[in-house]
């Protein structure tokens, strides 16, 4: 077999595999879509946004509390991981020993491989007592963003690390001879250089904070309330569709779909929001 038949064979397969891909996606989202038109029909978006709270059982279905609960352990995860883990990044490729920097990575790899319920469970029987100590009641707002937080910095770190492995070695070369000093090439040559692979690992990071069910179920309190103090417990809108999915009916259920599609915007929201901001380095 000719390599252009070769080649030709293994276009058509990824191709292939990439339609299949994206065909899954757009099931996936024809199926929220499906189950949430009927009560879409009968009660309307802003029902969703206006009732006075989320009470299913007596046709109330406001999903803000648990939206902003979402939004909340979400940004609060991210703003302490992303500086974490790209910091990390930094220490192991221009300042570590060889030696320490082969550890770290090792450390950080058998944190990305530890299940959900395990951070969930440790913070449910360790971290939730501390933090009840210093105000209670523990389950709370914080503890779901220190969770987060532990979970999505190895994906952080990790894809800093590789971005950062990615400069070419003429740019560090090129500061060197004209005398920049380590800060100086970071900062200036070596973040530009990857600031692609750095938004993506911030946007893997959040899309995984967003989706994350178990570790902040165990841990957030499943309140539903709008907090006001980061020790005051919340409910996310994927801890609310593991909790109810069982017994929801009619339009119990369809609400929770309803929660499900709002995911899944968000999720879309931030694919946008990604290609823009690379395409903007890319420009520049």
């Amino acid at each position: 077999m000719s390599q252009s038949r070769s080649e030709a064979i293994l276009v058509w397969i990824l191709q292939a595999m990439a339609l299949l891909a994206a065909t899954v996606v757009l099931l996936i989202v024809l199926f929220l879509i499906g189950e949430t038109l009927p009560i879409l029909r009968t009660i309307g978006i802003n029902r969703f946004f206006n009732d006075p709270d989320w009470h299913p059982t007596s046709a109330e279905f406001n999903l803000l509390p648990m939206l902003w609960g979402t939004l909340f352990v979400t940004a609060g995860s991210v703003l302490i991981a992303t500086p974490l883990g790209i910091a990390s990044a930094i220490f192991c490729h221009y300042y570590a020993p060889v030696a320490i920097a082969l550890l770290y990575r090792r450390l950080i790899e058998l944190l990305a491989g530890i299940p959900s319920v395990v951070y969930g469970f440790w913070g449910l029987v360790v971290l939730v007592p501390i933090i009840g100590r210093i105000h209670p009641p523990g389950a709370s707002l914080l503890t779901g963003i220190l969770i987060l937080t532990l979970m999505i910095l190895p994906t952080i770190a990790l894809l800093a690390d590789a971005s950062l492995a990615n400069v070419p070695p003429e740019y560090l070369r090129g500061c060197a001879a004209v005398g920049l000093g380590r800060w100086a090439t970071v900062r200036g040559v070596v973040f530009p250089a990857a600031s692609s692979g750095l938004i993506t690992g911030v946007i893997l990071g959040t899309g995984r904070a967003i989706g994350e069910t178990m570790a902040v179920l165990m841990v957030c309190g499943n309140v539903v309330q709008i907090p006001t103090s980061v020790f005051e417990p919340v409910r996310t809108l994927t801890a609310n569709i593991a909790l109810e999915m069982a017994y929801a009916v009619g339009n119990h259920r369809a609400a929770l779909f309803v929660s499900g599609l709002v995911l899944m915007a968000m999720v879309v929201a931030l694919v946008i929001v990604a290609e823009l901001l690379n395409k903007g380095q890319i420009y520049d």
